[in-house]
């Protein structure tokens, strides 16, 4: 498949070659913003007039598109238009490639405005919520010509991401294989349970997990770092985990397992200061969940990933 200038400025062509035909199929932007102002009006007209185009112009380019493409985006009835299935498909792709775009102004914005570097993040759960935040803020208070591209990811992907130098620097969890990448030390932290006041383990100073596989759980959504390593701890174990409800951060995890919902699992480091609120120490050896930076190697780094790696850096032993 080979994108190439159009004739018009802003204008493209898609060609497509096939074991035994050659066929040119021809659009451009302005087409594919016709169809979504007409999926969106319902009439010609009105869509026409959205897009700046006299209502025959309009028409003209619609009947094209459909002919290039070989199939009817829309079905003409006595009230407007409606898209047909192929035209729902057309509209789909059509708003993935606008927002794109957007994207993509949106990214280059910055560079015009002086922006000069852009440094891209992994890091686990905790990590994102718990201590980034902060740190981040600081050097980016510091540095307002570098931004910060940062991803959610599991500790074991983010090592495979650093490795692979698609992002520059990781943050993860200090357990498992890194792969030979440079391993700098972040921040400490530890897995605690958390209980309401009321609940029967509220007292215990500290419990296995395998004693509480039968416990409701109040969990963060499916995906994120610590559900998926929760999950796998208690399948080693033998469990399976009684997950009542899921929400999208540590704070809501704390404010629902203070209303008694269930129990949870957080790093003590986002732990809620609440009276309903008591903290169990978790007996296993993989409770502690000391973080650490991650890097193919520091001296091949940007000078701005470099100053970023140098910051966190500071904040090891934390």
């Amino acid at each position: 498949m080979i994108e190439r200038p159009g004739a018009a400025a802003g204008n493209w062509y898609y060609r497509k070659q096939a074991f035994d035909q050659d066929e040119t199929l021809h659009y451009d932007l302005p087409d594919l913003r016709l169809v979504a102002a007409i999926a969106d009006s319902g009439a010609l007209t009105r869509a026409a007039e959205r897009v700046h185009l006299a209502p025959s112009s309009a028409s003209h380019r619609l009947s094209q598109l459909e002919a290039s493409l070989g199939v009817a985006l829309f079905e003409r009835h006595a009230r407007g238009l409606t898209p047909t299935v192929a035209g729902e498909s057309l509209l789909r792709h059509a708003r993935q490639v606008f927002a794109q775009l957007e994207q993509m102004h949106a990214d280059l914005a910055p560079y015009a405005s002086g922006l000069n570097a852009q440094v891209t993040v992994f890091a686990n759960t905790n990590a994102i919520n718990c201590f980034l935040p902060e740190d981040l803020g600081d050097f980016l208070r510091e540095h307002p010509q570098i931004r910060v591209s940062l991803e959610e990811q599991p500790s074991p992907a983010i090592v495979g991401a650093v490795a692979a130098g698609q992002v520059d620097i990781g943050v993860v969890a200090a357990e498992g294989d890194f792969g030979g990448l440079a391993v700098t030390p972040y921040r400490r932290d530890r897995l605690v349970l958390i209980v309401a006041a009321e609940h029967p383990l509220a007292g215990q100073r500290e419990i296995a997990f395998a004693d509480v596989l039968n416990e409701a759980f109040v969990c963060l959504h499916a995906g994120s770092a610590i559900h998926t390593f929760m999950m796998n701890h208690a399948a080693r174990l033998g469990g399976r985990l009684d997950v009542r409800i899921q929400v999208r951060s540590f704070a809501a995890v704390c404010r629902m397992v203070a209303a008694g919902v269930g129990i949870g699992m957080v790093p003590r480091s986002s732990v809620a200061a609440a009276e309903r609120l008591k903290t169990v120490e978790i007996a296993d050896a993989w409770a502690p969940r000391d973080l650490h930076l991650c890097v193919r190697e520091r001296a091949a780094l940007s000078p701005a990933a470099r100053a970023l790696f140098d910051h966190l850096a500071t904040m090891g032993g934390g």
